[in-house]
């Protein structure tokens, strides 16, 4: 299995990506569980997509920061409620 994760943002605005095969690997089993629990969905969970401007961001419940939660909130008037 090939997991890639990429990080971006922060102070400096870089991009680290960084890409992980798991063949062979003596933790291959418990990477490969983790990575499908990480990319299952919450089950009941919303997504939400926000765009601004030309900037997007695919976010899923409940791992809402206190703004993108109190954004939702006001602009859609239900769900996610502020914290």
């Amino acid at each position: 299995m090939l997991i890639t994760v990429t990080r971006s943002g922060g102070f400096a605005g870089f991009e680290k990506l960084r890409a992980l095969d798991t063949s062979g690997r003596a933790d291959a089993a418990e990477l490969e569980e983790l990575a499908q629990r990480a990319v299952d969905p919450v089950a009941d969970g919303y997504h939400y997509r926000i765009t601004v401007d030309d900037e997007v961001l695919d976010l899923q419940d409940p791992c809402l920061s206190d703004a993108q939660r109190t954004l939702i909130h006001t602009v859609l008037g239900e769900g996610a409620s502020p914290g």
